[in-house]
C-alpha cells in the first residue's frame, strides 16, 4: 500500500502589506444656513444684522482684498506681488479685529498696532524713491495690474470712511485702524504708479 503523501504548508513569508487609505481632509462647511434670516455672527457670541456697520465695514475690506488678489495675479513684478500679498494678510488681520465682538475684544490678539502703520509709512517712502509721483490726478488703466491696484485703493477709501464712522460712534476704539487705512490707500496709489513705470508705461494725467 502506497504511503500517503504528506501535505506541506506553504512557506511562511512576510505578511501582505495592508493598504492604508489616508482619511479625507475635513472640509469647511461653506453653506451653513446660519445667515438665512439676515444675521451674521461676530467673533464671539454676538450676532448682528448683515447690514450692521461692522459687517458692512469688514465686508468692504474683503472686497479690497479680492481686488488686491486680482492685482497680484496680473502684476508683472515679483516685488509688487510680494507687497500685495503682505497687504492682503494685514487686511485679514484688520477684518478679524473689526469682526471681534466687544465681549471678546480685550482678550483677542487680533489687532492692528502702530508697527503696522509705521511699516506702511516706510514702504511708502521706499517706493517713492523708485518712481516719480506727479501732482496731477491720475486716470487709472495704463496696465491691468495698475488698474486693479487703483480699484483696490478706492475700495480701501470706502472702507476707511466706514471705519471712521465706527470710530466716531464709539463702536471701535483703536485709532490705528484709521491711520492704517489712510496709509494703505497712499501705498496702493504709489504701488500702482510703480507697476506702470516698471512695465514701461507712463501714468496718464487727468488734465485735459
Amino acid at each position: 500500500m502506497a504511503a500517503r503523501k504528506q501535505e506541506t504548508a506553504p512557506a511562511a513569508g512576510p505578511p501582505a502589506a495592508v493598504k492604508r487609505t489616508r482619511p479625507a481632509a475635513r472640509q469647511a462647511a461653506v453653506t451653513t444656513r446660519t445667515g438665512d434670516a439676515g444675521y451674521t455672527g461676530l467673533l464671539g457670541k454676538e450676532r448682528v444684522p448683515k447690514w450692521d456697520p461692522r459687517p458692512e465695514t469688514y465686508g468692504t475690506l474683503d472686497e479690497a482684498t479680492s481686488a488686491l488678489g486680482l492685482a497680484r495675479a496680473m502684476a508683472q513684478q515679483e516685488r509688487v506681488r510680494e507687497i500685495v500679498l503682505r497687504l492682503q494678510k494685514e487686511l485679514y488681520l484688520l477684518m478679524a479685529e473689526l469682526a471681534t465682538g466687544p465681549d471678546e475684544y480685550e482678550r483677542s490678539p487680533l489687532k492692528l498696532t502702530l508697527d503696522h502703520v509705521v511699516g506702511l509709512e516706510a514702504l511708502s517712502e521706499e517706493l517713492k524713491d523708485q518712481v516719480k509721483i506727479g501732482t496731477q490726478f491720475i486716470i487709472p488703466g495704463e496696465t491691468p495690474a495698475g488698474a486693479a491696484l487703483d480699484l483696490a485703493r478706492t475700495i480701501v477709501r470706502r472702507g476707511e470712511r466706514l471705519a471712521a464712522k465706527l470710530y466716531h460712534d464709539g463702536v471701535i476704539g483703536n485709532a490705528e485702524v484709521l491711520r492704517y487705512l489712510n496709509r494703505l490707500s497712499d501705498v496702493l496709489f504709489i504701488l500702482a504708479r510703480y507697476e506702470e513705470s516698471q512695465a514701461g508705461r507712463q501714468s496718464r494725467s487727468s488734465k485735459a
